[in-house]
């Protein structure tokens, strides 16, 4: 495996894909989900949205670092969900992208060169039985309970060609971290593709997100931990 630098980025089809679970992850995953309850208190609304039979992409909105993780613990382990992600960035976190090899699925993007080598790598995983997640603004946004206006159109394109839906999932609390705040997870109704364009997904897909997301309001009482958990893996 060649190494990650910042002019030579890992190409998307360096990693499998595949509806399995890696032992890897099913170790973490016992090990880590507890650990999250200890030190958040998160609930999760829709779980029965999940689909349980096929393939789906899933988009949600992005605040920090445990997003990814969040997602990781409330999904069933298979089929093994995929993240798509600036190598960029993991090459300055070398143990964040340790952590994501090993224990679930990861495509690289390289957003300085995207080749098509990026949608058959996600389409071979739909294609496998895996799911894919995506964010679709593509960065942290600044305040919760809002989506941004810029959208990334990618999760359509790859719903859309493979005839998978997209399931939303609405994140809320993670922006500042501290010790047993709340963090409440909505998973949304699966939006189907049949009969709609990549316009029209991308539209729904947003409208859909904006719909389940939770007002916030900033609680009251102690914040433990605040500037450590908020920043842990920056």
């Amino acid at each position: 495996m060649r190494k990650a630098g910042p002019d030579s980025f890992p190409a998307a089809d360096l990693l499998p894909v595949q509806r399995k679970a890696t032992p890897a992850f099913r170790l973490l995953r016992l090990l880590v989900e507890p650990l999250l309850r200890l030190v958040f208190r998160y609930r999760v609304e829709g779980r029965a949205n999940i689909p349980r039979d096929r393939p789906y992409v899933i988009i949600a909105n992005h605040l920090n670092w445990l997003d990814p993780f969040m997602l990781l613990t409330v999904f069933p382990t298979e089929p093994r969900v995929h993240f798509l992600a600036n190598p960029e960035n993991l090459v300055k976190h070398r143990f964040h992208w340790a952590l994501v090899k090993a224990v679930a699925g990861y495509v690289p993007v390289n957003l300085r060169q995207p080749g098509p080598e990026l949608f058959k790598h996600v389409n071979r995983c739909l294609q496998a039985g895996g799911a894919v997640a995506i964010f679709p603004e593509a960065a942290y946004g600044p305040r919760e309970g809002e989506l941004q206006d810029s959208w990334k159109s990618g999760f359509a394109h790859f719903a859309v060609d493979n005839g998978v839906p997209v399931l939303p999932v609405a994140l809320s609390g993670t922006k500042d971290l501290w010790l047993g705040k709340a963090i409440p997870v909505v998973i949304g109704e699966p939006i189907e593709t049949e009969g709609r364009t990549v316009d029209e997904m991308v539209a729904l897909g947003r409208e859909r997100l904006a719909a389940i997301l939770p007002v916030y309001n900033e609680p009251p009482g102690r914040k433990m931990l605040r500037r450590w958990l908020t920043r842990l893996l920056y």
